[in-house]
C-alpha cells in the first residue's frame, strides 16, 4: 500500500529543487551575460584607443534594428544603422596621435526578461596629436607652447561618462543606443578649471576627430535634435548624478535619452 504522505513529502521536495535549480540557472545566466556586456564594452574602448574603429562596426546591432542611436555631442543624434556606425569608418592612424582611454566604475544591469542590458561608466585618459600650424590657427586655445616637427602639439587630459544599453541578438550581445557624456578636458599645461571658462561651448560642436596633418574632421549632419544636452565642466555649474547608474529592471525601459 502506498503511503501518499510520503509521495506528497517527495513531490513537494522534487519541486522544490526544481524551482532551486531553475533560480539559479538564470542567476549564472544573468552572470554571464553582465560579464559578456562588460568585456564588449572593454573591447570597444581597445580597438577605439589603437584607431581600429573598423573592427567596432560589427559590435552594433544588425542594420535596420528598431531604435538604434547614438549621441556624441550636443550637435545631434544619429538614428540609423548607417549614420550611426559612419562614426567608426575610414578613421586615419595619424602619425604622433595617442589616444588612451581607460574605463572604470561599471554599473551594469542585466533586464529581467534576459533581452537588454543597461551600463554606465566613468573614463579617464589622454588624447594628443600634431597639427599644422595653419591649421591650428583655427583652434588656439587647444595647443602647448612651442612646436614639435614643425607641427603644433595638442596633449590634452579627458575625463566623460559613458552610458549605454544592450541588445542581445541571436545570443550575442550587441551595441544598441550608445551616449558619451565629456566631463571636462584641459591641455597638459593647465588646469581644468581655468580651461572650462574657455572650453564651455566645445561639445556643442560636431568635431569627429583631427586626422592626418591635424586637420579637423567634422560629423556629418545628424539624424536628430538631441532631446538633452551635456554640459563639461564648468567653474560655475554644479555637478549632476547624469547618467545616474541603472537599477534592476524588468525589461527595458528609456533612461539615457
Amino acid at each position: 500500500m502506498t503511503d501518499t504522505s510520503t509521495d506528497t513529502d517527495l513531490a513537494a521536495q522534487v519541486a522544490a529543487l526544481r524551482a532551486e535549480l531553475a533560480e539559479a540557472r538564470a542567476l549564472a545566466q544573468r552572470a554571464e551575460d553582465r560579464g559578456r556586456v562588460e568585456n564588449l564594452f572593454n573591447r570597444y574602448m581597445h580597438l577605439h584607443n589603437a584607431f581600429e574603429d573598423e573592427q567596432i562596426i560589427p559590435l552594433w546591432v544588425k542594420p535596420g534594428t528598431p531604435g538604434i542611436r547614438a549621441q556624441y555631442t550636443n550637435a545631434g543624434r544619429y538614428t540609423t544603422w548607417e549614420s550611426v556606425t559612419r562614426y567608426h569608418r575610414d578613421r586615419p592612424h595619424p602619425e604622433g596621435k595617442l589616444i588612451t582611454h581607460y574605463t572604470t566604475t561599471p554599473v551594469i544591469e542585466v533586464a529581467g526578461d534576459g533581452e537588454t542590458a543597461k551600463g554606465v561608466w566613468l573614463m579617464a585618459g589622454l588624447e594628443s596629436g600634431l597639427t599644422d600650424p595653419e591649421v591650428a590657427k583655427a583652434f588656439p586655445d587647444m595647443y602647448s607652447p612651442g612646436e614639435v616637427l614643425g607641427k603644433k602639439v595638442w596633449a590634452h587630459w579627458v575625463w566623460c561618462k559613458y552610458a549605454v544599453d544592450f541588445l542581445k541578438q541571436d545570443g550575442e550581445w550587441r551595441f544598441w543606443k550608445f551616449r558619451c557624456y565629456e566631463l571636462a578636458r584641459a591641455p597638459f599645461e593647465e588646469n581644468w578649471i581655468s580651461f572650462g571658462m574657455k572650453n564651455d561651448a566645445a561639445f556643442d560642436l560636431d568635431l569627429m576627430y583631427f586626422g592626418d596633418d591635424g586637420k579637423p574632421v567634422f560629423m556629418p549632419p545628424a539624424d536628430e535634435p538631441v532631446k538633452t544636452k551635456n554640459f563639461p565642466y564648468h567653474p560655475t555649474t554644479v555637478q549632476k548624478l547624469e547618467p545616474a547608474p541603472p537599477t534592476p529592471y524588468d525589461s527595458f525601459v528609456e533612461t539615457f535619452e
